[in-house]
């Protein structure tokens, strides 16, 4: 059995996800530091994502194929779309993700609170949907007919 790369990759969205919420929480709660550290813990879960992610795109994929999606009626457009706002919200986050970063640690606060408010539904959007796409690709995806 090889790697489960799809499962590392779902579960480091998952926990990406819960440290944005978290993120989230602290700054709300006047906790500047917590909010901070919980940010960029994110911000390095979302890039062992990332580095996960391409590892077994550009080397795993190439060698099995890639995993099919056989759902019919309804399922299919909607996994699609999906799929697709996904990977093109998920694109959009590594600017700017790293500009609000960016901005955070110059101490443009200003700044990075309209950066945020921007960046952070684009995140947490991707971070959701990933766990999603991988549930339907490789746990409730019907066999081929």
């Amino acid at each position: 059995m090889s790697f489960p790369f799809p499962l590392l990759n779902a579960s480091l969205n998952a926990t990406a996800g819960v440290l944005l919420l978290a993120g989230y929480a602290a700054i709300r709660g006047g906790r500047r530091e917590g909010h901070a550290r919980l940010m960029i813990a994110a911000l390095v879960v979302s890039s062992a994502f990332l580095a996960s992610y391409l590892t077994y795109h550009f080397v795993v994929v190439p060698r099995t194929g890639p995993t099919r999606f056989h759902g019919i009626g309804w399922t299919r457009p909607a996994y699609f779309a999906m799929l697709a706002s996904h990977v093109v919200l998920a694109a959009a986050v590594v600017p700017l993700a790293l500009r609000t970063v960016f901005l955070a640690r110059s101490g443009r606060f200003e700044a990075h609170k309209r950066w945020a408010r921007v960046t952070f539904p684009i995140w947490l959007y991707v971070s959701v949907t990933g766990v999603l796409v991988y549930l339907v690709l490789y746990v409730w995806n019907p066999p081929a007919t």
